[in-house]
C-alpha cells in the first residue's frame, strides 16, 4: 500500500468514526426525548462500541513505518537450560499463535525442530494479514520465564530464557539486491512436523548470506522450490530489515541481540512462581493474568510498546 493510499484509509476511517459518534449523539438525543430507556440503553452500547473501536484505530496509527502493514516472520530460539527452554520456547510459539488467531492472521509454518524431549529447538513461522509486522515488530528481544519446573522431579523453581526475532515480509515494491555469488546454499532432509512428503527427500533449503552471516531455512514446505523461494523471501526480508537497523541506529546488530539469550538482555518476564506476573521491562507494563497472556492476550504490552518505540523516534 503506498502512502497516498494509507492516508485516504485514514482519513475515510476518521471521517467513518466522526459520523457513528453524530448519529449515537442524535439517538441519544431522541431517546432523552421520548423517555425512551431501550433506545437509549441501545444508543449508549453503540457509543461504547464505538469508544473500542476508536481505541484500536488510535493505536493504528502508530503503525506508520514503510512496512508496518505487511506480514511478518517471526523466529523463535530458546536459551541455554535444555528441556525447560526448549518448553519454554514452545509456550511462546503458543502465545504468538494463539494472538495471531485472535486476531484473524494466518499462521504458516516454514521451520520448526522440535526438542528431544519436549519443546522446541527453533522454530520459523511467517503470520500473514494487514498490520502484522507493525504490531509484532517491538517483540524481538529475549522472553524469561521464572516458574516451577515440570520436569524437576524436586519441583525446584527455574528460569529460562528464549529469544524472539520479527522481521518483514517485503513484498515486491521494496527491491533487494542480493548477488547470488554472496550466498551458500545447502539441501538437507527435513526433521519436523509437515506431511508425509518430509524425510523422504533433501527438500529443505537452507541459504547462508556469506557477507553478513545470516543464515535462513525452510523446509515445510512441499518441494523444494517451494522452501527455496520462501527462503530466498526470508532473506530479503532480513537483509531490508539490517539495512534499516543500520539507517536508523535504533537497535543493535542482529548478532548482538542474538549472542546472548541471558540475563541483561531480556525485555519481558513472565514469573508463574512464586508470584503471577507478566512485567515488560521497557514500558514497565504488567500484568498478574499470566493465564491470559500465554493464551495469547498481550496487546496490552503491544501497544505500549508501539507508543513507548514512536516517543523514542520523535526524541531522535
Amino acid at each position: 500500500m503506498t502512502e497516498k493510499n494509507r492516508l485516504q484509509e485514514k482519513i475515510s476511517d476518521y471521517d467513518s468514526l466522526e459520523q457513528n459518534l453524530k448519529d449515537c449523539m442524535g439517538l441519544i438525543e431522541l431517546a432523552e426525548a421520548e423517555n425512551d430507556e431501550a433506545v437509549l440503553l441501545e444508543a449508549e452500547n453503540n457509543l461504547y462500541t464505538l469508544q473500542k473501536e476508536a481505541k484500536v484505530k488510535e493505536l493504528e496509527s502508530l503503525l506508520s513505518g514503510e512496512v508496518d502493514g505487511n506480514d511478518t516472520f517471526l523466529e523463535i530460539h530458546p536459551g541455554a537450560g535444555g528441556t525447560e527452554a526448549q518448553d519454554w520456547a514452545e509456550m511462546l510459539l503458543r502465545m504468538y499463535t494463539s494472538w495471531a488467531n485472535k486476531h484473524n492472521y494466518k499462521v504458516e509454518y516454514l521451520e520448526e525442530s522440535p526438542g528431544e524431549e519436549a519443546g522446541i529447538k527453533s522454530v520459523i513461522i511467517k503470520i500473514k494479514g494487514k498490520n502484522a509486522y507493525g504490531w509484532l515488530k517491538t517483540e524481538s528481544g529475549v522472553h524469561r520465564l521464572v516458574r516451577i519446573s515440570p520436569f524437576d522431579a524436586n519441583a525446584r523453581r527455574h528460569t529460562s530464557f528464549a529469544s524472539v526475532w520479527v522481521y518483514p515480509v517485503i513484498d515486491d515494491t521494496i527491491h533487494i539486491d542480493i548477488n547470488p555469488a554472496d550466498c551458500r546454499i545447502d539441501t538437507y532432509r527435513a526433521s519436523g512436523a509437515g506431511g508425509q512428503h518430509v524425510n523422504k527427500t533433501d527438500s529443505a533449503i537452507r541459504i547462508t548470506h556469506l557477507p553478513t552471516g545470516i543464515v535462513v531455512q525452510c523446509q515445510n514446505q512441499r518441494s523444494q522450490f517451494a522452501n527455496r523461494d520462501e527462503a530466498w523471501s526470508m532473506l530479503r526480508a532480513r537483509l531490508y530489515e539490517l539495512e534499516i537497523q543500520k539507517r536508523t541506529e535504533r537497535n543493535k546488530s542482529i548478532e548482538e541481540n542474538k549472542s546472548e539469550i541471558g540475563w541483561g538482555y531480556q525485555i519481558r518476564s513472565y514469573v508463574l512462581q512464586p508470584y503471577q506476573l507478566v512485567k515488560d521491562l521497557r514500558t514497565n507494563v504488567e500484568t498478574s493474568d499470566t493465564n491470559g497472556v500465554l493464551n495469547g492476550e498481550i496487546d496490552l504490552f503491544l501497544s505500549a510498546s508501539l507508543a513507548s518505540h514512536l516517543e523514542n523516534i520523535k526524541a531522535e
